[in-house]
């Protein structure tokens, strides 16, 4: 892997008078990779890792797998197309398995996230079922750890 793109995976916030020093190449040639990249749409924007659970108010997340069937000309892009319109979608995979795509949904309620699925996702031409599981805690996000601490302390009383 490109030692350049691992390291804006690790952290966006890197200048690229460190990411120069980090790479050993010069911060214009530095420029100009990240420039080539996102012309190319391999880097397609920057963001924060955010611990939600540190926020209030911030509402739940479900990951929904669904069972549908692909059309004759687009398979499954027709559908994962559509679905991704619905701004409670945050993501959208093709998935290996039972399951045919998976998505992360976003809601203020629980109630909200059921009812995106009963009344928007699962009444759509082609999805055949769903599978809702809702977030509980996040441990570790897109590499980044949330957790304070992964150890129970009453585990560590004897």
């Amino acid at each position: 892997m490109d030692k350049l793109l691992r390291l804006l995976s690790e952290n966006s916030a890197y200048t690229t008078q460190e990411l120069s020093l980090l790479l050993g190449e010069s911060e214009d040639s530095v420029k100009a990779r990240i420039a080539d990249y996102e012309k190319q749409g391999v880097i397609k924007g920057y963001r924060a890792v955010i611990n939600w659970e540190k926020v209030s108010d911030s509402g739940v997340t479900a990951y929904i797998e669904l069972k549908v069937t692909p059309t004759k000309d687009k398979g499954f892009d027709d559908i994962a197309e559509r679905v991704m319109a619905f701004e409670e979608v945050s993501s959208v995979s093709l998935m290996a398995g039972t399951y045919d795509l998976g998505l992360t949904v976003k809601g203020d309620t629980i109630q909200d996230v059921s009812s995106f699925v009963s009344r928007k996702l699962s009444t759509l031409e082609g999805v055949l079922s769903t599978a809702t599981h809702f977030f509980l805690k996040r441990y570790k996000y897109d590499g980044t750890v949330l957790a304070d601490s992964t150890v129970d302390e009453r585990c560590m009383q004897f």
